[in-house]
């Protein structure tokens, strides 16, 4: 049986004793039904792994001991900063789980002239929550031990106009050149994947004024969700871990 991974919000010490935090615990003793002896490996987002044994379960919570740490960086060596205009219904949310697994360093949700997706205030606070519930869970699994920073949803304007020394690049269906055809000497990118209607011609054009680059994936029109992680892949394996 693989040995379950739990991400600890807190920074974590050698030979110590915590408590996990209440969704930890609760999936400890009550999903994965785990007793006092049994180890799990504990995260903290610092690239350090720990192993720990379940020393008290109780309707209160779980206790374990931590032991010594092991460094384990699992990190692309391309910074990928994701800007994704939101998408509807679970797009979203699979677009960011799987761009976690496959390495981007940071995702900005963004709002366009065409999103199709109204959130604020309330609503808005608790999906950003629930988008950072699914990036710890995906590092969970995949095996990541840094938490990809998850930035508030910000317009789209605003997030292009912001400073940054990386390649920009923008995924559009007319572009003259693909992935391959770019010098990827730079290994910070901020890439920038529209709504499922496509940015406006406005919206193109200020990109352009931004200093994005037009890129192309191929002959054919994809979704968002689809061209989200299909770019991803492709620069991983240009200038990232994959290969």
């Amino acid at each position: 049986m693989r040995i379950p991974r739990i991400y600890h919000a807190n920074p974590l010490s050698n030979n110590t004793e915590i408590n996990l935090s209440d969704d930890a615990a609760n999936h400890v003793a009550r999903v994965l039904r785990m007793n006092v002896g049994q180890t799990v490996q504990l995260f903290d987002g610092s690239n350090q792994v720990f192993s720990a044994a379940i020393i008290g379960v109780e309707k209160k919570g779980v206790r374990v001991a931590v032991g010594t740490a092991e460094w384990q960086d699992r990190e692309s060596p391309l910074h990928l900063h994701l800007g994704q205009v939101i998408s509807r219904g679970e797009k979203m949310e699979f677009t960011i789980q799987k761009s976690v697994e496959l390495g981007v360093s940071v995702i900005t949700p963004l709002f366009s002239e065409r999103c199709g997706v109204v959130l604020s205030g309330e609503r808005l606070e608790k999906k950003q929550q629930q988008w950072q519930k699914i990036i710890i869970a995906a590092c969970e699994q995949c095996g990541r031990n840094r938490i990809p920073q998850l930035r508030p949803a910000m317009s789209l304007p605003d997030w292009c106009a912001e400073l940054d020394e990386g390649l920009k690049l923008n995924l559009h269906p007319r572009a003259r050149q693909g992935i391959n055809s770019l010098a990827l000497d730079n290994r910070r990118i901020r890439l920038l994947i529209g709504p499922e209607g496509g940015l406006s011609a406005q919206e193109i054009a200020m990109t352009t004024e931004q200093g994005f680059t037009d890129i192309l994936l191929g002959p054919r029109v994809l979704r968002t969700e689809t061209t989200a992680l299909t770019a991803i892949t492709a620069l991983q394996v240009r200038c990232g871990d994959l290969g």
